[in-house]
């Protein structure tokens, strides 16, 4: 019972970071940043939908949004905005499912079975949710990785060399946490689940049991009570 209400409580909080991290991935302007130069005066970053440049002396920062989303972008952007808002939804609905689940909530509190289905269920949802999570930020690390390192390889300098950002980051660390809360609610839940299944309807049985064991001897004990009590009475009335 212990193991659960830790493995729940722990998962949960991974749950919540990740979420936090992989919304604030997809809405932030850092996926791609200027290589580190002595000669730049500002910062460059490139998010999933605006440039943001910011002077290192002053700090003012300008962005400039991208065009409309039914305009042509590159298919790496395209495809990653995709898996991230996927990801985003999946996450946060796993993470909704897992607060129903704990026993701390007083959601379905007679039903202790159907709260640790709901842990399962939440579990595999962010699973499935780490998955366009770190497709999207990995494909997108290594493609600007490939393209710097082939415009290097070639001497090309263009003005402006980019690598990924803590955005970037950010969405592969909230993909990781979804994976392994997600572990910790289905691979290792699941190993208590027999156990805790037969410790609850063991439980509950000797529950009902008790309750009805009691009205049994209730119920026999009043009669019995009010013969013996009867026949005492006649037994007196005739001496």
């Amino acid at each position: 019972s212990g193991m659960i209400f830790f493995l729940q409580y722990t998962g949960c909080i991974f749950a919540f970071f990740s979420t936090g991290f992989l919304i604030a991935s997809t809405w932030t302007d850092c996926w791609m940043v200027n290589a580190d130069d002595s000669l730049e005066v500002s910062t460059k970053c490139r998010g999933l939908w605006w440039e943001c440049v910011t002077n290192v002396f002053d700090g003012i920062q300008t962005c400039d949004e991208y065009d409309s989303i039914f305009a042509e972008h590159p298919v790496k952007l395209v495809l990653t905005r995709a898996m991230m808002i996927t990801a985003d939804i999946l996450a946060g609905f796993g993470f909704l499912f897992l607060v129903l689940g704990l026993d701390c909530v007083k959601f379905l509190p007679d039903e202790p079975l159907i709260k640790l289905r709901i842990c399962l269920v939440s579990g595999v949802t962010l699973l499935i949710a780490g998955l366009p999570g770190i497709t999207g930020s990995m494909w997108y690390a290594i493609d600007v990785y490939v393209e710097r390192s082939s415009l290097v390889s070639h001497n090309v300098f263009l003005g402006i060399q980019y690598k990924f950002g803590w955005s970037c980051w950010l969405g592969m660390a909230g993909s990781l946490g979804c994976f392994l809360s997600g572990s910790l609610l289905t691979c290792c839940m699941y190993l208590f689940r027999e156990t805790s299944s037969g410790r609850f309807h063991s439980a509950y049985s000797l529950r009902k049991g008790y309750s009805s064991a009691g009205t049994i001897v209730t119920n026999v004990h009043l009669p019995s009570s009010q013969t013996a009590t009867a026949k005492m009475y006649a037994v007196d009335t005739r001496v």
